[in-house]
């Protein structure tokens, strides 16, 4: 995808140029590693993102996807989840066999405090405070957050 004609930004706008920028924002490249894939400086890319809406839309929709993820995970290990996993498991047939068999089993991981403050964090930024003595309005008001597992 590398051109070095003039209006190398016209590349970029392409359905395939656009999916690139969004694929590659979704892998979480950082700017600098983007424009690097772009084959341009990241000024010209921070150029390019004020002047053309599109690229600018396939990084905030790459991005945007990858931060879901990631949030929805953080989100799980906060409330704690179970999952079914395949083990190989040794079964005795006979005095002098045994068999080795594929069982599902559930396993569990309890609740995450830690992930559940930085989820309530990004999330709840009013009501949840790295510092409870901060000073959050007016009136100061607590707010005492409780999570039901």
């Amino acid at each position: 995808m590398r051109s070095v004609a003039k209006g190398k930004y016209q590349q970029w706008l392409t359905s395939e140029g656009l999916g690139c920028i969004e694929a590659w924002c979704r892998d979480g490249l950082t700017d600098e590693e983007l424009a690097r894939k772009m084959g341009i400086s990241p000024s010209t890319l921070y150029d390019w993102l004020g002047k053309h809406s599109e690229i600018s839309e396939a990084v905030t929709r790459g991005r945007g996807g990858a931060r879901e993820l990631i949030l929805n995970s953080l989100f799980k290990k906060a409330k704690g989840f179970s999952v079914t996993v395949k083990v190989p498991m040794r079964r005795r047939v006979d005095r002098d066999r045994d068999v080795i068999e594929i069982v599902e089993k559930e396993e569990y991981f309890p609740p995450d405090d830690r992930a559940a403050r930085l989820w309530l964090n990004a999330h709840e930024r009013q009501i949840l405070r790295d510092d409870p003595g901060v000073d959050n309005g007016p009136e100061n008001e607590k707010v005492t957050v409780i999570v039901d597992v």
